[in-house]
């Protein structure tokens, strides 16, 4: 990528940071949303010369870079550069705080780690990191997490502590900075790699972790969870790890060097974390000059300008293609780049000239290790937004150096080939060659996509057929390399890399491209690349005869230059293609695909059991070895968040209410007068101090019960569900009409982002099970914790006035709105991601209510659920219901159960609900009248 223009205003001049950046700074604007998103000014705009300007690539190179690469304009919030002035502007009872005066510059380290200038990442957001979004408490939050990014970065040899900030953050923003921290380190954005002096946390209690594959994904995992304090077995089918990074000695003749075979470049260093992981090492990085010559048929050197000419069309042509999608919209998703480019291309080109374009085609196609043909017009560069940025980089010594130190301290057991993965709600069992059997509470699985589109592994029970088909949409295509080590180095020094051109258009990729590993390889090593449709055909080509076809390129290159080739000391040919372990190189977004199916192969199955990562998991950065690298530290702390979950329910579990009675009527009667109230959920919770109270607890209700309504189409907030109009008839016939009252403890603060969800009770209850993995529960399963809650509740409300008590309530008397204080406000709408189309998550759990989906509706409009519905009385009073079914008829199931103490909530007394004995043929008659395309597949127990 050619570096940003010159500018006498550049503001970063410290050599510490790794942004080179020209900078503008926008004038003030008064009127500007706070919350607003980054966007791209327009460009009439007086303000067009104060803004800051990024340098991003317009089109991801792995060859030569183009030389036309655009830059995208960001506007960075005032808040940022110059909290002083926005607290004046503001009409706000808080203020801005002051950490430094390098905001700016912090606040463009922060987004190389892709976070923007000035919203809250839909991660942080679903982490609720701060109560507020969108005002004065996200500006803080985001000064705090910027200067703690910085700091990381200056010193990313020992880590930073949350102490190296008590003194420059305010007293009153404790909370942020805990919220920053915490973040920041559990999600992998400080405090990662090789640091020397962390001290692993106590296993003892943790869960034990199996990650299936040793490439830098399973890696990066493995060592984030060790630091976590989680044991963690590595299971590696090859004989060594590192996976596509593979660095290989080569030696003979006296000569000794190390070659990449796999992935060799860092593509860009801003914010790269292996850049980063290089620096912890005092590995220095080598920067790939931008100079490529090309040489024709002839061996002699292109014009340059005929060059130049052809390299401006050719991006011009990917211009039109990209107008072309925007007007054809849908319609493009079925078409494919190459398809697109052939619409545009001209005849009347000379051979030469043809021979060049060939050359971009397949400079382009090795970028995306796929045909033109087969890549998708309208995503197949869906990451640019995302680039690093930065120079394109080599490793002296290989990248496997890298491998070698985030191997160390871990368990790896090697020859290890996995063949099943069997999850559910008590873990997972992974079979390997030879039956050898390893059981664990969680597995993460990296293996390539190329492995998982072959089917090699097993899943049990089968994965939902929402990633199944997102396995089959995406693209997983093919690079190759020739390693040669000469006896010396006869190409010269001053490049990095050099292209030859072709007359064939179907061998424009064979050995288009030189990379020169003389100046990192510690040898003469020469590395020939394969692209495009030669890639596949080089999977059979005898090694001999490439070597005889690369000579005869070198020699017609050199010769006449009177410079002799010799004979290769070794040379080394890859087929990844064939290799068990990988059968490609790396993915792309195929005709048909698009980034969202990145996203799907990334999402978790079987309650948190079952993990993935892997650069075809990584929308941003797929494609990559950053990618890959931050795809592991992603998965550690998704996998960290649902063991808490689970800790945290099985503490409930085993420490049930010991006064349930006493317990029932004083929460029915608390329940009166709740704290807070919002579809079928209702809330109480203790008064604290603004310090404590969003981590205080609460007790949360909720009530299925009411008249049966009909769902109008569309997600309308509050509207009754399916499933739920399902329960409430069946509880109806249960106890003519009798309310059906669950309960959770929460924190404060995921209640009232629960209050927030859009969809109603539905996306609430969702919302519940995967984000939150709340159990709902009856009384007698809250447990003690819950116990000291309602004490504590009970006897401030005892001093309340009484025109709030509930005996005001009973007699009438309604409570005013400001009598329910509610200092929290939510501003931003939660989106969440499920792992099929069923309304409720996947989510296996015993006893409570519970919502499970696996599966989908394999493309139709209207889910099909076979439903199994059962009745049993359960001793201490209670009714468990429970529907079972698989949407489409697809693998997996949805299961929902309710656990209900029946009780009179007045009185607290405990009774058992007796199904009436025609319970079997009525409930049959409530699921065909009431539920469309639903099918019975079971009996009642």
């Amino acid at each position: 990528m050619n570096p940003p223009n010159e500018n006498p205003h550049q503001i970063l001049s410290n050599t510490n940071s790794p942004l080179q950046f020209t900078i503008h700074l926008p004038q003030s604007d008064p009127n500007s949303n706070p919350n607003s998103s980054i966007s791209n000014p327009n460009p009439n705009s007086s303000n067009v010369n104060h803004v800051l300007s990024l340098g991003i690539p317009g089109k991801r190179r792995r060859g030569r870079p183009s030389s036309s690469s655009t830059n995208q304009v960001f506007n960075l919030p005032t808040s940022l550069q110059n909290p002083n002035q926005e607290a004046s502007v503001l009409d706000v009872s808080d203020e801005i705080i002051v950490i430094n005066k390098e905001s700016t510059s912090e606040a463009l380290l922060a987004l190389t780690a892709g976070f923007p200038a000035d919203i809250l990442t839909e991660e942080e957001i679903d982490a609720g990191v701060v109560s507020v979004i969108g005002g004065i408490e996200q500006i803080n939050y985001i000064l705090i997490r910027n200067h703690i990014i910085a700091k990381w970065r200056e010193n990313v040899f020992t880590g930073v502590t949350k102490e190296m900030f008590l003194n420059v953050v305010p007293s009153h923003c404790t909370k942020l900075l805990d919220s920053a921290y915490n973040y920041l380190v559990s999600h992998g954005y400080i405090n990662f790699g090789v640091i020397k002096d962390r001290v692993p946390v106590e296993t003892s209690g943790k869960s034990n972790v199996i990650v299936i594959g040793a490439g830098l994904s399973g890696l990066a995992a493995a060592r984030q969870l060790i630091s976590f304090g989680y044991k963690v077995t590595v299971l590696e089918g090859r004989k060594r790890p590192g996976g596509r990074v593979y660095t290989k000695k080569m030696e003979g003749g006296n000569r000794v060097a190390a070659a990449d075979l796999g992935g060799s470049v860092l593509t860009g260093t801003h914010g790269n974390p292996l850049g980063i992981l290089a620096r912890q090492l005092s590995y220095p990085l080598h920067k790939i000059r931008d100079k490529c010559p090309i040489y024709g048929l002839d061996g002699q050197p292109v014009n340059a300008e005929v060059d130049a000419k052809i390299e401006v069309a050719f991006n011009q042509l990917l211009d039109k293609a990209s107008k072309l999608r925007q007007l054809m919209g849908e319609v493009s998703q079925d078409v494919s780049l190459g398809a697109a480019l052939d619409t545009f291309c001209e005849e009347t080109v000379n051979p030469e000239e043809m021979s060049l374009f060939n050359w971009h085609v397949a400079n382009l196609e090795y970028a995306n290790a796929s045909l033109l043909s087969r890549l998708s017009l309208a995503f197949w560069d869906q990451d640019d937004p995302y680039d690093m940025g930065g120079a394109h980089c080599f490793l002296p010594g290989g990248n496997g150096r890298l491998v070698q130190a985030l191997a160390e301290n871990v368990t790896i057991l090697y020859e290890k080939t996995v063949q099943m993965i069997r999850y559910g709600s008590d873990g997972v069992q992974v079979v390997v060659n030879g039956g050898q059997v390893f059981e664990g509470d969680v597995a993460l699985c990296t293996v390539p996509l190329g492995v998982l589109k072959s089917g090699s592994i097993k899943f049990n029970p089968e994965l939902p057929q929402r990633k199944l088909d997102g396995i089959k949409r995406l693209g997983f295509g093919l690079l190759n390399k020739v390693a040669m080590l000469f006896s010396h180095n006869f190409w010269g020094t001053d490049t990095d890399m050099f292209g030859h051109l072709s007359d064939d258009p179907r061998r424009r990729g064979e050995f288009f491209l030189f990379y020169s590993y003389a100046t990192v390889a510690g040898g003469p090593v020469l590395i020939a690349m394969v692209a495009g449709e030669a890639a596949h055909s080089f999977e059979s080509m005898p090694p001999t005869d490439a070597v005889t076809r690369i000579l005869q390129i070198l020699r017609g290159i050199y010769e006449p230059q009177g410079i002799e080739v010799p004979e290769p000391i070794q040379t080394i040919c890859t087929r990844w293609g064939s290799d068990p372990f990988c059968l490609g190189s790396y993915s792309n977004v195929a005709v048909g695909s698009s980034g969202d199916d990145y996203d799907i192969l990334a999402e978790s199955v079987g309650d948190g059991r079952l993990f993935f990562a892997g650069e075809a998991t990584t929308k941003r950065y797929p494609a990559t070895m950053h990618g890959a690298f931050l795809s592991g530290l992603r998965e550690a702390a998704n996998i960290a968040h649902y063991a808490s979950n689970r800790a945290l329910r099985a503490k409930l579990e085993k420490n049930p209410s010991k006064n349930a009675h006493a317990c029932a009527s004083l929460l029915a009667d608390l329940f009166r007068d709740p704290d807070l109230e919002f579809g079928s959920f209702s809330v109480i919770y203790p008064k604290k101090n603004a310090q404590e109270e969003e981590k205080s607890m609460a007790i949360l209700r909720v009530v299925f019960s009411g008249p049966v309504k009909k769902g109008n189409e569309g997600c309308v907030p509050d509207q009754p569900h399916s499933n739920k109009l399902l329960f409430q008839q069946l509880q109806s016939h249960f106890n003519q009409q009798q309310e059906v009252h669950v309960y959770s403890l929460l924190l404060k603060e995921q209640v009232f982002e629960l209050r927030e969800v859009k969809g109603g009770d539905e996306m609430r209850l969702n919302y519940l099970c995967e984000k939150l993995g709340v159990k709902l529960v009856g009384r007698k399963g809250l447990g003690p914790a819950a116990d000291a809650v309602i004490s504590s509740i009970k006897a401030e409300r005892s001093k309340r006035k009484p025109a709030l008590t509930s005996s005001g309530l009973k007699s009438g008397i309604s409570k005013p709105k400001s009598a329910v204080k509610q200092k929290l406000v939510r501003k931003a709408k939660i989106l969440r991601k499920n792992n099929s189309s069923s309304p409720f998550p996947p989510v296996n759990r015993e006893g409570g209510v519970v919502a499970e989906a696996a599966g989908n509706n394999n493309g139709s409009s209207t889910p099909q659920i076979n439903q199994e519905v059962e009745a049993n009385k359960v001793a201490g009073g209670s009714v468990s219901v429970a529907a079972n079914g698989s949407p489409g008829g697809g693998g997996g199931g949805s299961v929902i159960k309710f656990v209900v103490n029946g009780s009179n909530e007045s009185t607290g007394s405990e009774s058992i609900i007796e199904p009436p004995p025609n319970l079997v043929d009525k409930i049959r008659n409530i699921i065909s009248s009431n539920t469309p395309n639903v099918q019975l597949d079971g009996e009642m127990k």
